[in-house]
């Protein structure tokens, strides 16, 4: 969600990072802020609020120079104040960050041990100081640089200006996206190119692992090895659609790929690092009377919803009802008083969803949403809203929002557990860290999609395929039976592994592929032996599972897809990975059309 801008220019830039940081408003901010170069002196100028309080800062106190970067940020640890807000400085130079630096603790630990003093609360900070230390040690900006990003653990885009360097910038990213422009006679980093797009339309993306260095005359990148290397240039299209989707072929491929970023920029609106627990938005009613919880949504916000149920019932003892949007009025369900009623909607306004909601209200519930949309019309009519911070999803089949979805779901089941007293404060501090480690296991997960490109190949000419999954593995079993009918057009469906001798396993033949999500753990043999019966029966099984998993059972399956190994509380959001790289792929090798499949469309609205 937040925005980034550098410009290394010609005239003073301070009006066009603004304008920059305009163009990136859809990704949702509460603060804002500038740093120039002029000479030896760093001018930084910060705001909380929308851009317009920044504007005011900087016509009351200008920020001359013809270098500088911007960034636009949503307020995680602590309130959205100008100390709290980017770019952070330290003597020696100022930085922006998106993603997330899952081990700041120890480095800044260790950084305060050394003698350095942090203004701020976030993780950003960290950064700052630990090139600055190198720096102040007499190493160059690069060489800083250099032996700094090895250090960090997590997703980030930086870009970072230098005290008495006003002809360079530097940028740097894993697993958060960042692009270069060039001009004439001027060179620029952003998050996207969209907030490029008045500046430049020559654009390269840098990949992952890229760090790069950038003066008035061009760029040198240099990859995670610190190699030298070059990135083609690309002319980006007029079109906000065509600059957004980047480098990628599809806007699905390019949501997939955000989900790292996504997810941490989500989880960070609800886990409090300082004191690592689980906070919610503010509300003016006792989770801890809630008796009972029904979820209402459709089609992959319901699946999101029924992993949930597990959650709630396991870490909670919350008894809950879950129903399909378009049922729940239509058999006049029993709401007992107490209850909260629980909505997912991608963007808040599908039509039955939102009835429902209606429903619910009139019945006296306590109403909880969580949407991507926060001024839509279920976000408005809500006693609690829990936003998701996906950012605009494009493409049609959810992929991005869904584990957003899941990442909220996550943080309201542990908050529910602990104001009902179902967990002490060391078993909340233990899923806060499971919760902090997602974005590292979904860029695992990702490493992993050259190998299911390669395989699949092998379920395309397929008529019908089935997923397996127990326990939490059986609503991703649903949607990744989804995910492949929406985009590639094969009928597929989703079981609980232990129903499949209760008819289902009738289908299985040899034409007949069956993906089975079987992470190792208490439920594994279980579901191993389900696989065995499909097996037995001549079905050709895909079996995604971590590498333990795969080492008891992966012989002999048509092909098998590794996982890291996780917490079962987070392995519903990165098995999502394979399911929605699975049906990606397959979907190009048949040549549907991924983002916009037929009779579909992005947001219901209407019954």
């Amino acid at each position: 969600m937040c925005g980034i801008i550098g410009i290394v220019g010609k005239g003073d830039v301070a009006d066009r990072l603004v304008d920059g940081l305009r163009r990136m408003e859809y990704r949702g901010y509460d603060s804002a802020g500038v740093c120039t170069l002029v000479g030896d002196q760093m001018i930084r100028r910060r705001a909380p609020g929308k851009l317009i309080h920044l504007v005011e800062e900087l016509a009351a106190h200008p920020a001359p120079g013809h270098t500088g970067i911007a960034h636009t940020r949503w307020a995680t640890h602590g309130a959205p104040t100008a100390s709290n807000a980017h770019p952070h400085a330290t003597a020696e130079l100022a930085l922006v960050h998106n993603g997330i630096i899952e081990n700041f603790r120890r480095l800044k630990e260790a950084l305060m041990a050394r003698g350095r003093t942090f203004e701020s609360d976030t993780d950003s900070e960290v950064v700052a100081h630990l090139i600055s230390e190198s720096v102040e040690a007499g190493a160059s900006p690069q060489e800083a640089v250099k032996a700094a990003l090895p250090q960090l653990r997590g997703a980030f885009a930086l870009a970072i200006a230098f005290r008495g360097h006003d002809d360079m910038l530097i940028g740097a990213r894993l697993g958060s996206p960042l692009v270069v422009g060039y001009g004439d006679g001027e060179t620029y980093l952003g998050s996207d190119a969209l907030a490029l797009a008045p500046l430049t339309q020559k654009i390269a993306y840098l990949e992952e692992g890229d760090w790069v260095v950038i003066t008035r005359a061009g760029a040198e990148i240099f990859d995670a090895d610190n190699a030298p290397v070059t990135r083609a240039i690309t002319t980006s299209g007029a079109s906000a659609a065509a600059i957004e989707k980047g480098n990628f072929r599809h806007f699905m491929q390019k949501e997939i790929y955000e989900q790292p970023t996504v997810v941490a920029q989500t989880l960070r609106s609800y886990v409090r690092q300082v004191d690592q627990s689980v906070a919610l938005p503010q509300f003016d009613f006792d989770l801890s009377k809630i008796t009972r919880v029904t979820i209402v949504a459709c089609g992959t916000s319901y699946y999101a919803g029924l992993v949930a149920k597990y959650w709630f019932e396991q870490f909670a003892r919350l008894p809950v009802d879950i129903d399909v949007a378009s049922e729940f009025r239509y058999r006049d369900p029993v709401l007992e008083a107490g209850g909260l009623s629980l909505f997912i909607s991608q963007s808040g306004e599908t039509a039955d969803t939102l009835a429902a909601l209606r429903h619910c209200k009139a019945a006296g519930q306590t109403i909880g949403v969580v949407v991507n949309v926060p001024t839509s019309s279920m976000a408005r009519e809500a006693d609690l809203l829990l936003p998701t911070h996906a950012g605009p999803e494009i493409g049609v089949a959810s992929t991005k929002a869904f584990t957003c979805q899941l990442a909220v779901l996550a943080a309201l089941a542990a908050h529910l557990a602990v104001a009902r007293g179902k967990l002490s404060r060391e078993e909340e501090r233990a899923i806060v860290q499971h919760l902090v480690e997602i974005p590292a296991t979904l860029n695992a997960a990702l490493a992993h999609d050259d190998e299911i490109a390669a395989m699949a190949h092998l379920i395309a000419p397929a008529r019908d395929v089935l997923y397996l999954g127990r326990g939490q593995d059986y609503p991703l079993a649903l949607e990744g039976a989804l995910k492949l009918k929406e985009i590639s057009y094969i009928h597929a469906e989703g079981y609980a592994a232990g129903e499949m001798k209760h008819g289902p396993i009738a289908l299985i033949d040899e034409a007949v592929p069956v993906i089975v999500l079987a992470p190792s753990g208490p439920l594994f043999e279980k579901t191993v032996s389900n696989m065995q019966e499909v097996r037995a029966r001549g079905g050709k099984i895909v079996l995604i599972s971590d590498a333990e998993g795969l080492a008891e059972a992966g012989e002999g399956c048509l092909a098998t897809i590794e996982m890291p190994k996780v917490h079962p509380l987070i392995a519903p959001m990165v098995y999502a990975i394979p399911v929605q790289l699975l049906a990606y792929h397959v979907a190009c090798v048949k040549g549907t059309d991924v983002d916009q499949p037929r009779n579909l469309a992005k947001s219901v609205t209407v019954e």
